[in-house]
């Protein structure tokens, strides 16, 4: 199958990448783009196959065929709950390929990060809170906090209720509503930079605080729905949790879909398996 190339004009903005955890991390603010208008009416019937994109200088080409997959929404189905509730190790690498929907945004994941009950990087060592209850509850709901008050982070919500574990979702490739995308981020391109730092996901799919808790296998609000396992992935240290302890710090528990470029910072520290 022939590559499809589409050059986007790229407009300058100002952009900041959040590279946090299911812990804490300094912040990098996020200014939208003051230039970007949006557009009349968002393309909801647009969809994509499963998408990476690769750079040329300041030009920027949409490759269609990393999975080599034809994708239309009837093909996508709800996961269940029972697929969520293992152990987060074993649940993250299963969430690469798997598809966030929410209005008509598709996003597919493409790099996760994982946090067991017994993890010192995971926000479930603070216990019961008001803020970390959630992600005490069954798998497969959303956890979502407020990183430094500025960056709103998505987690999967893994294993049985009590355990306190989750999955991080660190970058997505879009597969519909790019342009809803595009004016959510207020970033008006096709290059990973779109989608790859897990602040940059919430503000993508538009969801707050409000949604953690949300159970992510019924239809409608925000879902997870099933879709192509990746032929290969890469796996390395999570990032940004040098507050955690050593074994924790240096723990293969960053997944990522190998030969797409929709994978954030650092990229170096990603080797296969």
């Amino acid at each position: 199958m022939k590559k499809r190339k589409q050059r986007v004009k790229v407009k300058q903005s100002t952009e900041a990448t959040a590279t946090t955890v299911a812990g804490d991390q300094k912040p990098v603010t996020a200014v939208a783009n003051p230039r970007l208008k949006p557009k009349s009416k968002p393309k909801t019937q647009q969809i994509y196959k499963s998408t990476t994109c690769s750079s040329s200088s300041s030009s920027s080409i949409l490759n269609t065929n990393i999975l080599n997959k034809q994708l239309t929404t009837t093909m996508m189905t709800t996961l269940s709950p029972a697929f969520f509730r293992i152990d987060a190790l074993e649940l993250a690498p299963k969430l690469l390929g798997k598809y966030l929907r929410k209005d008509d945004v598709v996003l597919q994941i493409t790099e996760v990060e994982a946090y067991r009950s017994s993890d010192s990087a995971c926000h479930g060592r603070f216990g019961i809170t008001p803020r970390t209850a959630p992600i005490f509850g069954p798998g497969g709901h959303a956890y979502v906090y407020l990183c430094y008050g500025l960056h709103t982070m998505l987690n999967i919500v893994a294993d049985k209720e009590g355990v306190g574990a989750a999955v991080l979702i660190r970058s997505c490739a879009p597969v519909s509503g790019l342009e809803t995308i595009q004016q959510r981020r207020g970033l008006e391109t096709l290059k990973p930079v779109l989608l790859t730092g897990p602040g940059k996901i919430g503000q993508a799919l538009a969801i707050s605080t409000e949604w953690s808790n949300h159970p992510l296998f019924e239809p409608g609000g925000l879902e997870v729905l099933d879709g192509p396992e990746p032929e290969k992935i890469l796996i390395g240290p999570r990032v940004g949790i040098d507050y955690a302890l050593p074994e924790h710090v240096n723990a293969l528990w960053r997944f990522a879909i190998a030969g797409t470029l929709w994978i954030s910072a650092p990229k170096n520290t990603l080797q296969p398996p």
